[in-house]
């Protein structure tokens, strides 16, 4: 596992070296990198467990192009939220993830 998590940070994730040198700003790339990781893994478990023909290579990839906007309707003050229009396969994905949570 360990293994797989490292080539999954220097592939998948495109970690590149650290080239801070404050301790908060190594820090902070830690914890992106981290968090990255740790998203990724979620992702990868959740496809698993809904046995979808995505992968989660793929997943991310539809990820990039998903948009939502939120808009503050005049009348009422109320915030709204929009998904933009998906393909297929993001619309997939979305119901995965929104059936899973």
């Amino acid at each position: 596992m360990i293994e797989k998590a490292f080539r999954i940070s220097k592939t998948d994730l495109k970690i590149r070296p650290i080239y801070h040198r404050l301790q908060h700003r190594i820090d902070g790339h830690i914890c992106i990198s981290f968090t990255a990781y740790s998203i990724y893994t979620e992702l990868e478990r959740v496809l698993k467990a809904k046995n979808t023909y995505l992968s989660v290579k793929r997943a991310a990839a539809l990820t990039h192009n998903m948009y939502q906007i939120n808009v503050m309707l005049p009348d009422s003050k109320h915030m709204k939220s929009i998904l933009l229009r998906m393909s297929q396969e993001q619309g997939d994905l979305y119901q995965i993830i929104l059936k899973y949570y």
